[in-house]
């Protein structure tokens, strides 16, 4: 796995998609993914220090699992199928135990901003995302 971090977020209001950027940390492999709206809203609010008033969605879901006592270790991106990027959330719980959460990688990185958690990639889906990175 590499482990990897935000690198950028490009927000085009007009589209309904919108690409994340992520950069190999210490070195210079990228994996562009397309994203609604909405969750890179909520990444991009969260990075530029925006508390709302109530919890969003993302918000809600780091509070939920502190409250169980939890924490989310790290952000796996472990596949892409038909062009479509798979996810999931490593959780550890108070008792040491890790449970896996099948997640969207939108999803999964704006909990991982929120919790300050690792991003890794599967190098297989590094490899099959090689047409999507010349940016």
């Amino acid at each position: 796995m590499v482990e990897m971090e935000l690198n950028k977020i490009v927000i085009d209001e007009r589209r309904h998609d919108q690409l994340i950027v992520l950069k190999e940390k210490g070195g210079n492999r990228i994996l562009p993914i397309v994203i609604g709206l909405v969750e890179a809203s909520a990444i991009k609010l969260k990075l530029s220090g925006f508390n709302p008033p109530r919890p969003l969605t993302h918000d809600l879901l780091h509070n939920t699992i502190e409250h169980l006592q939890a924490s989310l270790e790290k952000v796996v991106i472990d596949k892409l199928e038909e062009n479509t990027f798979h996810a999931k959330l490593i959780l550890k719980t108070e008792s040491g135990q890790t449970k896996i959460v099948d997640a969207r990688p939108s999803d999964s990185i704006a909990l991982a901003v929120r919790a300050h958690a690792p991003i890794f990639v599967v190098e297989e889906v590094i490899e099959k995302s090689k047409d999507f990175q010349n940016l």
